[in-house]
């Protein structure tokens, strides 16, 4: 029988709880009922267990329960926020503020726009990660509509200063989305003291099912107005119809729930076996940490490593743990991570970086095993490498002279 690797790759995705999963399984037979059905005890016992995640991630977030709208997931709600924005909006502005370590699913609908004629503005980042709220408010002009910050970053973990950019864009009168798919239920989030008007979330990141997101919109100071982007029965106030998918829709709720309750000491376990990774790896030379040292997720932890091929480096790895070497939503495209060389990395570092996303399941005994094998996988291929250039060196050598 195979042994599965160590799975650190939490960014990505994360296993489901089996408490969620308990929490899920009746609404997939017994109270199977559709929540819009609210003649019958089916519908209202599907309509009630809705309503129930909505009040969990309500209160999560310090919102209402009437401005959380269910979604498909992270990407939607981010499609959502940018394209319902915009076109809601289109009169009053057209130009649009994000950053250039933005996951592809705040990128992409903004790249979409600058085809409809919108203008949008590619914030660089601080070698950091995080972004200079100097260069934020230089940006701002009086037809700025909206600018689009990620709460967490998918990649390197940073942690961007949320209450202060949501500070700046409601004196200008600006609307502030925060892609936090990475952060909920990781790091307090608070959408009124943050000013926050917009959030993207998702329940796969934080052992929930896959398949189920939601987009926070709301009602008051300012009442934040979005133009639908899916048609067809108006559900969820009519931003996003379809039939809601009960049973994920529970397992987000309990996995939110989880979370929160747990938060505290699984951030301070988390923080502890990232440290005890990072001081064992750091023994070696030229080995970088990417990212802000302390603004970043408990469970977060991406290095880059002079002098291997990063290829080789993954393939290195693979047999012992299971990681990635940026995002899994960009894993087949072969340029180097557009977050990390925008940290100012060369090409040869951003290849040749590895991303570590420990989770709830991994233990102390994991991570000394993942160091040892990842210490002993980088010498290797250093050696290696050592040796093919001096055998290169020799051919050199004997060539003859023109």
């Amino acid at each position: 029988m195979s042994i599965l690797p160590i799975y650190l790759d939490c960014h990505a995705t994360t296993p489901v709880d089996e408490r969620v999963l308990a929490a899920m399984l009746p609404y997939f037979t017994e109270k199977f009922g559709n929540p819009a059905s609210i003649g019958h005890v089916y519908g209202w016992e599907a309509e009630a267990a809705v309503k129930q995640t909505r009040e969990i991630l309500a209160a999560a977030i310090n919102a209402t329960p009437e401005e959380i709208v269910f979604t498909s997931g992270a990407t939607e709600a981010n499609n959502l926020a940018i394209k319902g924005v915009a076109e809601a909006y289109f009169k009053k502005g057209q130009h649009i503020i994000t950053v250039a370590t933005e996951h592809s699913a705040v990128i992409d609908p903004c790249n979409y726009l600058k085809t409809l004629g919108f203008e949008i503005t590619i914030l660089p980042v601080q070698k950091d990660g995080l972004i200079d709220l100097t260069e934020l408010k230089k940006a701002f002009r009086p037809e700025t509509i909206l600018v689009s910050v990620m709460a967490a970053n998918n990649e390197i973990g940073v942690l961007q200063p949320l209450a202060e950019i949501g500070e700046m864009c409601h004196e200008h009168n600006i609307i502030f989305h925060t892609d936090a798919a990475q952060a909920i239920g990781k790091i307090p989030l608070d959408v009124q003291a943050m000013k926050i008007d917009l959030m993207s979330l998702t329940a796969h990141k934080v052992y929930g099912p896959k398949g189920i997101g939601a987009l926070y919109v709301r009602r008051r100071n300012p009442r934040v107005q979005l133009a639908p982007q899916q048609h067809g029965g108006g559900h969820e106030r009519g931003m996003r119809s379809g039939t809601l998918y009960t049973p994920q829709i529970v397992g987000f709720g309990k996995a939110v729930e989880i979370a929160l309750i747990e938060q505290a000491t699984e951030t301070q376990r988390l923080t502890q076996l990232r440290q005890s990774l990072w001081e064992q790896l750091s023994q070696l030379e030229g080995i970088h940490l990417n990212g802000h040292p302390q603004d970043r997720l408990a469970g977060n932890l991406n290095i880059s490593v002079e002098g291997v091929d990063g290829a080789a480096l993954l393939l290195g790895l693979q047999p012992v743990m299971a990681i990635s070497s940026g995002s899994a939503c960009s894993s087949a495209n072969t340029a180097p991570s557009h977050v990390l060389t925008a940290l100012g990395n060369s090409q040869q570092l951003a290849y040749a970086s590895v991303r570590f996303g420990i989770g709830r399941f991994n233990t102390q005994e994991e991570i000394d095993i993942v160091a040892k094998h990842v210490i002993a996988t980088i010498q290797s291929l250093r050696k290696t490498s050592f040796m093919d250039s001096r055998k290169g060196l020799r051919q050199s050598d004997l060539a003859p002279a023109d």
